[in-house]
């Protein structure tokens, strides 16, 4: 155990505050302060995000008013939170760090103090102007040096510098550049840089849903679902690893940090790891690669879900819709690659104290499994039959069904002693009964549920459906040590006073933290916001995709790869959100301009899913994965080891972007039925497994070279059987592009008409693309299309792009005014459906299954 010899508790505690509070902690009366302006941050984030300013007409903020409220806070908090340097001191704020805070929180105020003056006057900056602009973005990228380190800065420092040396640059590259008034004014005095959509999406949605996850933990949700993890899992063969696996992904529903995902559930699972025979980098690497995997796991995403919602523009029901299917593949690859390594190793199950037969835990998963079946149902009757019954007071009608549910789990729970989890450092791990773990924590859910309504069923904003599901969670922490207290036989009067304060404590404990997690996110996405101005300012978008083309001579394959490098890269020590923007804005547009090009048509929620998946990545790469460098400090190895080990067990993720770039249907995408979606889902589940086992090269027993080859294609004919079909049969057939609006009439809204279009670049030269055009709602096929975003016009013989909205699903596809429609792609009717090479794909895997058994039989006489 020398990695907690080496790191304590409190060491470990203090690495998380390095990285994600800030490791600065004044105490007296400055403490005291600084809490009261966290708490006061957290608070008006919930004004503002609740529909009580309407109610009362006070209050009530416009978007560029809250954005510049968050940014003061953000800065002001980042130069109190975060020390300088190092050997700074964790106690004292020294003068300069004031005089930096209260000048940064002035200028990011700027905005919201003379909103009035600046609007009478756009685009004629004065002198006070530029000078606070100036100032307020040195400060800026102090406090982003302070919060996110050195990587953070010196890719914002060089988007920056690209500004002004644009004409130095080489011919690909090159600009006109501008001058400091105009990047000024350009940054921080209008929306289009540091007050864009990255703050505002901070604003708007990750504030509260950071807030939600740091209340929820308080209440004791991370470690309720840890203790279910272990009580379900840890008896299996390496069971620790699949602890680690399963209560990441748990967490990874409202984290949205990988650092403190790694820390809270590695301080725990990495040592049972080591004790059960996995070697110190091999327990670090599946925490940090189950951590990582985590900001992949709907409903959050680490916030890039409600991003997701901007850049594509898309509801956010359709995106997890999408994301669901690739999040539970990787895990459950994740999951088969650290039982494979059990196997590998022999390693032996922690035992628990009765070992129940096998009557007993068929009888156990068959109750559990209908239970939960019967739960569901019951919850989804109960709120609908309360809506049908309440009407126009249905909202108050579940506010007290909620109320009445928490009451009786926490009475139900109560009758029973809370489950104690061992030291996993003692000699004897015990590990708890399944049914008493999971009944401990059954009101836990009720929050969850509330959002997950909110924004399914009710299709409420993501930042009011946050509001509800948090305002849920601030009433359980007040009343769960009341309720407690209560409930419980030796509860009396006095503990219930005593418990009640106790809950409004804890309440604040959690404003003041959910602030001080939001300070280094939200000086994050004001830094990516300067880049993303860089990106409008100098055309770097147009110009990203020429260069990319020109490296990689056209060729798809090779510009995904380049791409997902570039990801990387940016992506390096850059937290979920802010990484996020950044590859969104960066790169998406590259991979859809390119592959529309190449007559490839790509969705855009798939071209975003590749940047999103690859930036997150970047959190275990070495030489600056801040997951693997976590997990290494709780086990005591070397970080790079542990971070290409997390690398090598991440490369199951890794090839499922270019999964769904070729095959969508991955992400549920073109699918027309049921059983589409039964065959896709147990099929690319299949393929994970088998590509798992091909990278382990063990099966049921240690692959050969061979074995491995023929996973390996089994892999890639479950993952891409359109591919062999495309080799005989052609996936559309031509069409006059006259006939588009007789084929429009035949699809309904939402529904895609695949079309090639010509016209001229800025350059004059004549380039063909295949799009895909969005259809909206309306009566016929021109209303459709014309509400999905293009309106076209007829000259003579040809039909051209009249005009395409701004901001439309269109748009971002690559359709541009002006170019002609040369002909329509329709789906080819006597194509073959690809579910037929699965056969061959399930024969193959089959085959390597039967020969391994034969080894082993062989092996055994």
């Amino acid at each position: 155990m020398a990695q907690l010899e080496k790191h304590s508790f409190e060491e470990l505690d203090q690495l998380v505050k390095e990285a994600d509070l800030g490791g600065r902690e004044p105490g007296g009366k400055i403490g005291l302060g600084l809490a009261i302006l966290a708490g006061a941050w957290s608070l008006f984030q919930l004004w503002y995000a609740s529909p009580l300013p309407f109610m009362v007409g006070f209050g009530i903020f416009n978007d560029t008013e809250a954005r510049a409220i968050h940014l003061a806070f953000a800065i002001f908090l980042a130069f109190c939170a975060f020390p300088a340097f190092r050997r700074s001191s964790r106690s004292i704020i020294p003068w300069s760090d004031w005089l930096l805070a209260l000048a940064g929180a002035f200028c990011g105020a700027y905005l919201f103090l003379f909103y009035n003056q600046l609007a009478t006057r756009p685009g004629s900056p004065t002198t006070m102007d530029i000078a606070v602009g100036v100032v307020g973005v040195a400060i800026m990228l102090e406090a982003t040096r302070r919060a996110m380190g050195f990587g953070m800065l010196v890719t914002t420092g060089l988007f920056m510098a690209f500004v002004f040396l644009g004409p130095y640059m080489p011919e690909v590259i090159q600009h006109r550049g501008a001058s400091l008034s105009r990047f000024i004014s350009h940054m921080w005095l209008t929306t289009e840089g540091v007050y864009g959509v990255a703050l505002g999406v901070s604003v708007q949605f990750i504030f509260l849903f950071v807030l939600f996850g740091t209340l929820l933990d308080i209440a004791g949700a991370g470690n309720y679902m840890l203790q279910v993890s272990l009580a379900t899992l840890g008896h299996l063969r390496g069971g620790p690893a699949k602890v680690a696996v399963v209560s990441s992904a748990l967490n990874g529903i409202v984290s949205g940090s990988s650092v403190s995902n790694v820390v809270s559930g590695g301080i725990f699972t990495i040592p049972l790891m080591k004790r059960t025979g996995y070697s110190g980098v091999k327990a670090g690497a599946i925490e940090a690669a189950s951590s990582v995997n985590g900001q992949i796991m709907p409903p959050v995403m680490g916030a890039a879900a409600f991003l997701m919602v901007e850049y594509v523009g898309i509801p956010y029901s359709e995106i997890i819709r999408h994301a669901a299917l690739p999040a539970v593949i990787s895990y459950v690859a994740l999951f088969y690659i650290v039982h494979l390594e059990a196997l590998k190793y022999d390693l032996k199950p922690l035992v628990r104290e009765r070992q129940p037969t096998w009557r007993e835990r068929a009888l156990g998963w068959a109750l559990g499994l209908s239970g939960t079946a019967v739960a569901f149902a019951a919850v989804y009757y109960a709120i609908t039959g309360v809506q049908y019954l309440a009407g126009d007071a249905a909202g108050w009608a579940l506010a007290v069904l909620a109320a009445a549910a928490y009451v009786g789990l926490m009475a139900y729970s109560a009758r029973y002693p809370d489950i104690a989890i061992d030291d996993p450092l003692a000699r004897e791990v015990k590990l708890p009964l399944p049914w008493p773990t999971v009944r401990a924590g059954l009101h836990f859910f009720i929050p969850i549920i509330v959002l997950l309504w909110c924004l399914m069923a009710e299709e409420l904003s993501p930042g009011l459906s946050a509001f509800w599901a948090t305002a849920t969670v601030m009433v359980m922490v007040v009343l769960q040590p009341f309720m407690l207290s209560i409930f419980r036989p030796d509860g009396k009067a006095e503990a219930a006073v005593s418990a009640l304060k106790r809950g409004v404590a804890d309440l604040w404990r959690g404003l003041v933290l959910g602030a001080r997690n939001m300070i280094g996110i939200g000086v994050a996405c004001a830094s990516a916001g300067l880049i993303v101005g860089v990106i409008t300012l100098t055309g770097m978008g147009l110009m990203m995709t020429d260069f990319v083309e020109l490296v990689s001579a056209g060729n798809v394959l090779v510009m995904l790869l380049l791409t997902a490098a570039i990801c990387l890269i940016i992506g390096a020590g850059v937290p979920t959100t802010a990484n996020y923007i950044l590859v969104a804005t960066l790169m998406a547009p590259v991979i859809v301009e390119l592959g529309a090009r190449s007559g490839l048509v790509i969705p855009l929620i798939a071209v975003h899913m590749f940047v999103f998946y690859f930036g997150i990545l970047a959190d275990v790469t070495p030489p600056v994965g801040l997951a693997s460098y976590a997990a290494a400090a709780i086990s005591g190895e070397d970080p790079n080891a542990t971070g290409w080990q997390a690398t090598w067990y991440s490369l199951r993720t890794t090839v499922l972007p270019f999964v769904f770039i070729f095959n969508p249907q991955i992400l549920l995408i073109g699918l027309g039925s049921w059983v589409d979606v039964v065959l896709v889902c147990v099929t690319a589940v299949a393929a994970s497994l088998l590509f798992a086992a091909a990278t382990m090269k063990w099966f049921r027993t240690r692959c050969t070279w061979p074995e491995v080859a023929v996973l390996l294609l089994a892999t890639f004919l479950f993952f891409r059987p359109d591919w062999v079909i495309d080799q005989f049969s052609p996936k559309y057939v031509k069409a006059p592009a006259a006939d588009i609006y007789k084929v429009a009439d035949g699809l309904g809204t939402d529904e895609w008409l695949v079309v090639a279009i010509a016209g001229q670049t800025l350059d004059g030269e004549l380039q063909t693309k295949t799009v895909a055009l969005p259809m909206g709602e309306g009566a016929t096929g021109r209303e459709r299309l014309r509400d999905g975003g293009v309106t076209l016009s007829q000259l003579g013989t040809d039909l051209e792009v009249a005009a395409v909205k701004f901001g439309s699903r269109a748009k971002k596809l690559g359709v541009e005014q002006g170019y002609k429609v040369v002909e329509l792609k329709l789906p080819n009717p006597s194509r073959p459906s690809t579910h037929w090479v699965f056969i061959p794909a399930a024969l193959l895997g089959w085959l390597v299954w039967w020969m391994q058994g034969l080894r082993l039989r062989r092996g055994r006489k």
